[in-house]
């Protein structure tokens, strides 16, 4: 195993005894140059599939477009704490952390939503956020992940318009401040 690809080891918070089960076949592991292709097909997948009824073909045809640029990819790989979820070998969600404190990408495979994939990623990406000395958590989130992040104790600090390929896509500006005395989960109300 590359030295990149090391395993990480989890812990189950606030996930059902379906989920932990499940999770328990999950491990999570730094990302390598070589997952890039199969990354664009679950964005594009879950992004066709889970974001439809929050926005439009339009909208979606435009927002997956992003997958052209793959020296944008490229660079996010390598550039950011970048993280894989597996299941059997095979990549079903990942997540980034940019300068210690933005969550730039949080995705997992349609076929796999709510197994709790994506706490397993958002707690090993908030825990990583406080280790490095970020002290809020930032993201730019679509309509159809803004209740996991509510979850999770963000708060929507603004709606905004994003432009892509002359179309429209509203998302939501959300924060939350980090706790440096738990290091696993933000127990206190937060500042926002």
């Amino acid at each position: 195993m590359a030295p990149n690809a090391r395993r990480l080891q989890l812990n189950h918070v606030g996930t059902t005894k379906k989920q932990t089960m499940y999770n328990s076949k999950i491990s999570i592991r730094l990302s390598k140059i070589t997952d890039l292709p199969e990354l664009q097909k679950i964005f594009v997948g879950t992004i066709s599939t889970i974001c439809n009824e929050d926005y439009s073909p339009e909208q979606i045809k435009a927002w997956t477009s992003s997958i052209k640029n793959t020296q944008r990819w490229t660079d996010k790989l390598t550039s950011q704490y970048f993280l894989i979820a597996e299941l059997d070998h095979k990549i079903v969600g990942f997540a980034s952390l940019e300068n210690n404190n933005y969550l730039d990408f949080l995705s997992v495979h349609k076929d796999h939503q709510r197994q709790g994939i994506a706490d397993k990623l958002y707690s090993e990406i908030e825990k990583e956020a406080i280790k490095r000395g970020g002290t809020v958590l930032n993201s730019d989130v679509s309509e159809t992940a803004r209740k996991f992040f509510l979850k999770n104790g963000f708060k929507t600090l603004a709606p905004q318009t994003k432009i892509i390929n002359d179309v429209e896509i509203i998302n939501f500006k959300m924060a939350k401040q980090l706790n440096f005395n738990d290091r696993h989960y933000n127990t206190k109300k937060n500042a926002f």
